[in-house]
């Protein structure tokens, strides 16, 4: 009887990973598709480019504005700076401003000297009430600027040579809306690169990419808030950052804000043009995602759990159950789980490529959900709590 009992629960276990490595190559196979679907900026001959209708006289650009918010980024505003200063721009006119908010770093004389007479500085007006700190600084600049076009970048942001003729050219291609993309990340400490490729990985895995574009639907929308360019009329149509002032996700909230004014949200590779290294110790990295990742799923415990339940389902389950049962000496039964495991792995190398990530991060996957988990739970527990979130010297709810 125990015997039976034993072979029953075996079989029961093989068809439930038969059942997730099939879900697992489903996965795959959108995200090998989804992944080739991503328009290239600033692309050359034979790569896939954005497909607009060819940039009438009115849309060409006449001035671009490079506008960074800046707190407390003394050791990042004078690489950023010199990235931007050293871009082609194909003869069209650029002006470049910093906002200095309430920096305590010296961030504002360090922009003085690394700007060269090129760069104007402002500082940054005292925080209203109803405001976040980021929203505010980029109204502020977006107030400055003179540009028919806006281009909001993050002070650690590293710009290549062709970066602003890329972006130009794919400003005219498109005449209006909002362009943004993924820098390609730069990761030092081991949770940076267990977490912070996932951005990608979630992007690539769940979201359909010609449905940014394409549909009209503000839900299907991705932002990343390190490199926005939006054309003036559309930045002032859909109520800029005043219409988003207290979204703790201000990039996102601003492309759904972008989407409910009629107006075009494209999402495109920028990996060959643009990279950062958003977070420099596992610290900033925990407070980051932490900040961010339930407002992200619009502070819902149920969908929160949900994802959380899905992620550990297919992605950390599999390789628990493959060294269990090769502890055990079951090789037998291992061999389904092992097969759910590598196609999970197939499916992070997927968006690691297209992430432009080392090959060998995707075998992080399990450890990487693992830790994604228990960011997403700390996330969830400081909105229900009065600690809230704390971020350069600023606490939000």
């Amino acid at each position: 009887m125990a015997g039976s009992a034993a072979a029953g629960q075996g079989e029961t276990m093989n068809l439930f990973f038969q059942i997730l490595s099939g879900i697992l190559l489903l996965q795959l196979l959108f995200a090998l598709w989804n992944a080739a679907q991503l328009p290239v900026i600033g692309a050359g001959p034979g790569r896939r480019e954005v497909k607009v209708q060819p940039a009438q006289a009115t849309s060409r650009v006449r001035r671009l504005s490079v506008l960074i918010p800046a707190r407390n980024e003394a050791d990042n505003i004078a690489g950023c700076l010199s990235s931007v200063l050293a871009c082609s721009t194909g003869g069209v006119e650029v002006e470049i401003i910093v906002l200095d908010d309430s920096s305590t770093d010296g961030t504002g004389a360090m922009v003085a000297a690394a700007g060269g007479g090129r760069v104007r500085v402002l500082r940054g007006r005292a925080l209203p009430e109803g405001w976040l700190g980021k929203s505010h600084a980029c109204a502020q600049l977006a107030e400055a600027a003179s540009g028919d076009w806006l281009l909001f970048l993050d002070a650690d942001v590293r710009l290549q040579q062709g970066a602003l003729q890329a972006a130009l050219s794919a400003a005219e291609a498109a005449g209006s809306g909002m362009i943004t993309g993924f820098p390609r990340q730069i990761t030092g400490s081991w949770l940076e690169r267990l977490v912070v490729p996932l951005m990608v990985f979630t992007i690539i895995c769940h979201l359909p990419v010609p449905l940014v574009s394409g549909s009209g639907d503000p839900r299907f929308v991705a932002a990343h808030g390190g490199f926005i360019l939006i054309r003036r009329g559309s930045y002032d149509r859909c109520g800029g950052h005043q219409a988003i002032r207290s979204a703790l996700v201000d990039d996102m909230a601003l492309a759904r804000a972008v989407k409910r004014a009629g107006e075009t949200v494209r999402l495109m590779d920028i990996t060959e043009q643009v990279s950062m290294r958003m977070y420099h110790n596992a610290k900033q990295v925990w407070n980051g995602y932490r900040k961010n990742i339930y407002a992200g799923i619009g502070r819902s415990p149920i969908l929160l759990l949900a994802v959380l339940f899905l992620y550990l389902s297919l992605y950390v389950l599999p390789p628990a159950a493959v060294l269990y049962y090769c502890l055990s000496g079951q090789f037998g039964a291992a061999i389904w789980p092992a097969a759910a495991l590598l196609t999970g792995i197939a499916v992070k190398r997927t968006s690691d490529a297209a992430g432009k990530q080392p090959f060998w991060y995707c075998i992080l996957l399990p450890a990487a959900m693992l830790c994604l988990s228990l960011i997403a739970a700390a996330s969830w527990n400081g909105s229900r709590t009065r600690g809230g979130y704390e971020w350069k010297g600023r606490r939000y709810e």
